[in-house]
């Protein structure tokens, strides 16, 4: 650990917000930045993932202080962020969502919190949504046992329990701050010294487990993750998220699904070397013995299941192939 606190920057936070087809959200993600920018000197920078929506002319029209990268093809969300973090002049870097929103303090109370933790290296807040209800905002790094205990549903049956609610900690009161392996990247406060010494995101993951891969490598550094709930973000992105169960055989569905296995097998492949293989079989086996289960049941709804569990196994072997094991990112943009 390294923190080169000599060093003069131009603003006190960079502010990177990716946005891809998101103009109406992105403008009020915009809005609500400028609000809470406070005595703070604030940059903020926006990187289109080649949009159709005219965001980026919003962004030019509406917000002409924005540093707008355009980029020419979708990027995916690390790599995106990495382009804004080239341009980026600020003691810290805060991630921001195009679908999430800063609220009342939020942005000075990060800074506030950073300054007074000198070995934390990135720091999140408490997600909501609209409603105010909680998203997962402070988490644990997965394994192939813990992804087993949600896919069986013990860990939304047992959120209390410790041992179950172990992946997204919801055995914790959520008002306490606290120490954790990592933070959703829909917000996010990192030192601009970290990324320096760490590096930006790893460009393989084009969507799903590039934040948990950073997190992971800055805590190998030697630096702490932090969760602070009196920073609160509203998030939509948690609200529309849940919509995508219903659109499992979508093209959007199916893509999304994929792209989560794949990212999930260069995770897995990375840092646990042959737990990419057990990962696999086990979400492939878990969704095969469900489909087993169903397709003999006398429940009409529960027959009529067992055409996404073939699909879940099919998408497994898909992602499998196309990484070759974990080894391999396809092309991108995936």
């Amino acid at each position: 650990m390294n923190i080169q606190s000599s060093t003069v920057y131009q603003f006190d936070v960079s502010i990177v917000i990716v946005s891809f087809n998101t103009r109406d959200v992105l403008r009020e993600c915009l809005r609500a930045a400028y609000r809470e920018t406070g005595s703070l000197r604030v940059q903020v920078i926006v990187v289109d993932n080649d949009s159709t929506d005219g965001s980026p002319a919003m962004v030019e029209q509406e917000f002409p202080d924005v540093l707008l990268i355009r980029s020419e093809v979708n990027l995916g969300f690390g790599p995106a962020n990495n382009r804004g973090f080239q341009s980026a002049g600020g003691r810290y870097i805060v991630l921001l969502n195009s679908d999430a929103f800063l609220t009342d303090g939020s942005l000075e109370r990060s800074v506030a919190h950073m300054d007074r933790t000198p070995g934390a290296g990135l720091g999140g807040g408490r997600l909501m949504g609209r409603d105010g209800s909680w998203q997962p905002s402070a988490r644990m790094f997965p394994t192939v046992f813990s992804d087993l205990i949600v896919l069986s549903g013990l860990a939304a049956r047992f959120p209390r329990s410790r041992f179950f609610g172990r992946t997204d900690r919801t055995w914790a009161n959520p008002m306490e701050a606290s120490e954790v392996d990592w933070v959703p990247g829909a917000y996010s406060i990192v030192r601009a010294e970290v990324l320096a010494e760490v590096g930006t995101f790893d460009s393989r993951f084009f969507l799903y487990f590039e934040e948990v891969d950073f997190c992971r490598r800055i805590k190998e550094y030697g630096y702490s993750i932090w969760y602070w709930p009196d920073i609160a973000i509203v998030h939509i992105g948690g609200e529309s998220s849940r919509q995508l169960r219903s659109l499992q055989f979508s093209r959007t569905g199916a893509q999304l699904t994929l792209w989560r296995m794949r990212s999930m097998l260069l995770y897995y492949r990375k840092h646990h070397g042959l737990s990419a293989w057990l990962a696999m079989m086990a979400e492939a086996v878990w969704y095969w013995m469900r489909l087993q289960r169903r397709r003999w049941s006398r429940n009409p709804l529960r027959r009529d299941s067992v055409q996404a569990d073939r699909f879940m196994i099919k998408i497994m072997k898909d992602a499998w192939r196309d990484t070759k094991g974990g080894r391999y990112s396809p092309q991108q943009p995936w």
